[in-house]
């Protein structure tokens, strides 16, 4: 007879390990689809999958399973928090100071800040990415490309690389030619981006 996911937990709470390895074989499947159509990135699923099935054993450890509804609905909430968190710190990281330009003393980009709890806060910052995406236009493709994906995408020079099958060095010229183009139609057509 099957058990049930309750008596599964309880077996696992009194120190049954081979319980909990029921459980998660159970729900593997259906609570990894789930967090792969939400991230739609394989490597960051196996990671986030990870680290949701650590904080269940850890709050099951504790006691703090509460037998409101289904445990997959439970788990599921889970890992909607870690994926919620993965993004909030994505998105605080979205500042970037250019350390690798020595003569740049400021990146437009650093404009570009997690939006705080202030509603008025938010729509400036979506103004300003709104305003840039516009400005973006006016660059060449190859220098379009390359600012998306490292300051609105947030990735690395070295997966903009990869992903462009460029050089680090190609993808830092870009960058910094796509900034200094950046500059040139702000000061050309008086644009100042401010929060």
């Amino acid at each position: 007879m099957k058990s049930t996911d309750s008596l599964l937990i309880s077996l696992y709470q009194k120190g049954d390990e081979e319980a909990l390895s029921t459980l998660i074989h159970r729900h593997q499947k259906d609570l990894f689809s789930f967090i792969l159509y939400k991230i739609n990135d394989e490597d960051l699923a196996n990671d986030v999958f990870q680290d949701t099935f650590i904080k269940i054993i850890i709050m099951l450890k504790e006691g703090r399973y509460n037998e409101e509804g289904k445990f997959i609905l439970w788990a599921k909430r889970i890992a909607q928090n870690l994926i919620i968190d993965h993004f909030r710190a994505k998105s605080k990281n979205i500042k970037v100071s250019e350390t690798t330009f020595d003569n740049d003393e400021f990146s437009i980009f650093d404009l570009i800040r997690e939006p705080s709890e202030n509603i008025e806060d938010q729509l400036i910052t979506l103004q300003i990415q709104e305003d840039l995406l516009k400005m973006l236009q006016y660059l060449p493709q190859n220098q379009q490309e390359v600012i998306k994906l490292r300051f609105f995408d947030g990735l690395s020079f070295k997966e903009i690389a990869d992903h462009t099958d460029m050089s680090i060095n190609t993808t830092l010229g870009r960058v910094r030619y796509a900034l200094i183009n950046l500059r040139k139609i702000m000061e050309e057509n008086n644009i100042v981006l401010t929060r």
